[in-house]
């Protein structure tokens, strides 16, 4: 979960100021959680506390309500019947790391994250991005190798995960449709060597810079692990209520 909220901070400033290489600034001036590092919280809030997924995106999206929502879900948010939209945006697939950590099994980690997605994002392509990603965390956290997250993502999901990274980048458009950015996020740690290396990849297509970047995040959390001076300066972005979430989802984490 922690992979992914200092994803998001790390390609926060670089969504609006894109860039088409790894070498830039880390955590330059402008940089801040999004809408992403708030539904993640919101997710582990709601598994911690038994707070329905719907309630808990709500009222954390209150608290913190200018940070970068898409349209539709601001407007899901105001509405007074929250049906879902049919979204296939990366929304879903951003914010479930959570889950991924929490169950026990794969079969258990794929309906929970059905059921969070659908609130909103219920298109099937939007479903799938996010059991996509959560599939890779769960398997890596497990002990699978990159070769087997590989194989299980592309017979599962039928994702495309044998391109490269230096034939995206020239010509990869931002998008924040799961089918366009879902595997490249997942590319983005195959191809890395360490966590911070994940991130780099991210930001480097030039496109959803934040979430690609939490997504990609997530997974080399699993594999790696945070470097301790990432996570340092990361949590400086982070307030107090979040904190307190974070805390208890990690200590002790315990596996319903």
């Amino acid at each position: 979960m922690l992979g992914a909220i200092i994803g998001d901070i790390y390609g926060s400033y670089y969504e609006y100021h894109p860039v088409k290489s790894k070498k830039f600034e880390q955590f330059p001036e402008g940089s801040k959680f999004t809408d992403d590092t708030v539904l993640t919280v919101a997710i582990a809030d709601s598994i911690l506390h038994k707070i329905p997924y719907e309630e808990s995106f709500y009222k954390w999206a209150e608290r913190y309500p200018d940070r970068g929502y898409g349209q539709q879900f601001f407007q899901w948010l105001v509405s007074k019947d929250k049906k879902p939209y049919n979204s296939l945006g990366n929304g879903a697939a951003m914010r479930i790391s959570a889950i991924a950590n929490w169950y026990g099994t794969l079969d258990k980690v794929l309906e929970e994250v059905n059921i969070s997605s659908s609130i909103t994002h219920n298109h099937p392509e939007g479903i799938k991005g996010a059991q996509a990603v959560a599939s890779a965390i769960y398997l890596m956290k497990c002990g699978c190798c990159k070769k087997d997250i590989k194989i299980h993502i592309e017979k599962n999901f039928k994702y495309d995960l044998s391109r490269k990274l230096d034939d995206i980048r020239p010509t990869y458009v931002s998008s924040m449709k799961a089918p366009d950015s879902v595997p490249e996020a997942i590319i983005c740690f195959l191809e890395a060597d360490n966590f911070e290396d994940a991130l780099r990849n991210a930001v480097s297509l030039g496109g959803d810079a934040d979430t690609q970047a939490c997504i990609s995040g997530a997974i080399a959390e699993a594999t790696w692990g945070i470097p301790t001076q990432l996570k340092k300066k990361a949590m400086t972005y982070i307030p107090e209520d979040m904190k307190e979430i974070i805390d208890e989802f990690y200590n002790p984490m315990i596996i319903d």
